[in-house]
């Protein structure tokens, strides 16, 4: 069964050697550099180059539909015949919004609510980027279910570093 990885920067390496990933999905702030873990070839690592908002703030970069199709097309081309790995800074909220991106994306039949439910269960901090999940809400035409889920579990624990997790997709 396909899975996806969820942890923050400083775990990449230790997350992808564990897993067996061999798909990345990089979620930082423009210039914040990431050294791709063995294994991970330069064409299975997709790097998102935007800031933790939700609305347009000076110096920051908001993410956008051009984000969300760099993703929603990188998920689809994953083979799924190993893991992927997604992760921002801290494990908390870019990321685990993508995971469940990805989750919805890939299941389309799949229970937003289900899903949400799913992330909250393995991981106390997720705390899905709101701006992220409104524009894969609209890409997918999901008619707010995917937004309304995610305000359904709430804001997770407050932290440092996020519980890494496995989100399973079947």
């Amino acid at each position: 069964m396909p899975r996806l990885h969820v942890c923050s920067l400083a775990l990449i390496g230790e997350t992808v050697a564990k897993t067996g990933a061999r798909s990345l999905v990089t979620l930082l702030s423009p210039g914040t550099e990431v050294e791709r873990p063995i294994g991970i070839r330069p064409e299975r690592h997709l790097y998102l180059a935007l800031s933790d908002i939700v609305e347009p703030m000076p110096g920051q970069v908001l993410a956008d539909a051009t984000h969300l199709e760099n993703l929603l097309a990188f998920i689809h081309a994953w083979d799924r015949a190993e893991p992927m790995v997604i992760h921002c800074f801290a494990g908390v909220s870019r990321s685990t919004a993508a995971a469940y991106i990805a989750a919805c994306a890939l299941n389309r039949g799949r229970d937003e609510f289900a899903i949400a439910r799913a992330i909250r269960a393995a991981s106390p901090t997720a705390s899905p980027n709101p701006r992220l999940i409104a524009l894969a809400d609209d890409a997918l035409r999901r008619r707010g279910r995917m937004n309304e889920a995610i305000a359904t579990i709430g804001r997770g624990e407050t932290c440092f570093e996020g519980t890494p997790f496995t989100l399973e997709l079947g």
